[in-house]
């Protein structure tokens, strides 16, 4: 199988254009998930992709490149009226991106419980979810739900599933969430939502008391996340999706810089 390899802009926060173009085919990259772009997060307002957006588009043409995803900033639980306008606001502009690029996939969040009861923010995110499937109708994209914020295990996420039931909405499988915080196998995550993963999130960790995650990123193999055994979950089971970097260097900048790690991963999941 031809492994089909991304990264998000996470990874790259003061690159442009041309340089994360570069780097990605130079890495052998097929496709780049943005996720900001030099320090904003809702690109949809840039002229990169408004005035500017048909140099963008022929520049991923011409490096025979993709945008599989856009990751949205778009949680399902919702605190107001205001806020779900702007979520949806958000949808619909990336909606159109997808139509502009041939995307097929939004990220979406989950989002924090907080304050409220388990009952009462599985309504809202059921009722909020019902609004943002319209959108995604509208333009022919799935939102994927990604194992994140307080829908990282793998229950929680297939209760939310079962009751809404439709296609165009499917699961982002960051593998080393499920596993890091909640310590879910993969092999249980697989089991029971291999049949909705339809893109997966990659990175690697190990645990330190001293920082205020608990754990720190690192270099893909350096850490202790069971990554050969999320690949071959995947791999055994038909997956034929993306397999992408979710560098987090905007928020980590004690992390190596992404000239070094766009590379390390590349090489690394070949080695898978």
């Amino acid at each position: 199988m031809s492994l089909k390899l991304a990264f998000t802009t996470l990874g790259c926060p003061n690159w442009d254009l041309n340089t994360i173009i570069k780097n990605a085919v130079k890495n052998g990259y097929q496709g780049v998930d943005f996720r900001g772009y030099l320090g904003e997060f809702d690109i949809y307002k840039l002229p990169v992709f408004t005035t500017k957006l048909e140099e963008t588009k022929q520049l991923f043409k011409d490096a025979c490149l993709e945008i599989p995803c856009f990751s949205s900033s778009v949680s399902l639980i919702t605190k107001s009226e205001q806020q779900l306008k702007k979520s949806l606001d958000e949808l619909e502009a990336y909606g159109y991106l997808c139509n502009q690029f041939g995307a097929s996939y939004i990220r979406v969040f989950g989002g924090m419980i907080g304050d409220m009861t388990k009952q009462d923010a599985l309504r809202i995110a059921i009722d909020n979810v019902e609004q943002m499937l319209v959108i995604a109708e509208k333009y022919n994209v799935t939102l994927l739900l990604e194992t994140h914020d307080d829908f990282i295990d793998s229950q929680s996420i297939k209760h939310l599933l079962t009751k809404v039931e439709s296609p165009r909405l499917q699961i982002l499988w960051d593998v080393h969430h499920p596993y890091r915080l909640v310590g879910e196998l993969p092999e249980e995550t697989w089991n029971t939502l291999g049949d909705r993963i339809k893109y997966t999130h990659w990175k690697d960790s190990y645990l330190r008391d001293d920082h205020p995650r608990g754990y720190q990123l690192c270099l893909l193999g350096s850490g202790d996340i069971p990554l050969k055994e999320s690949y071959n979950q995947l791999i055994e089971n038909g997956y034929s999706g993306y397999f992408t970097l979710e560098w987090e260097k905007i928020w980590c900048p004690e992390i190596e810089e992404p000239e070094v790690a766009f590379e390390q991963f590349a090489k690394f999941m070949r080695t898978l």
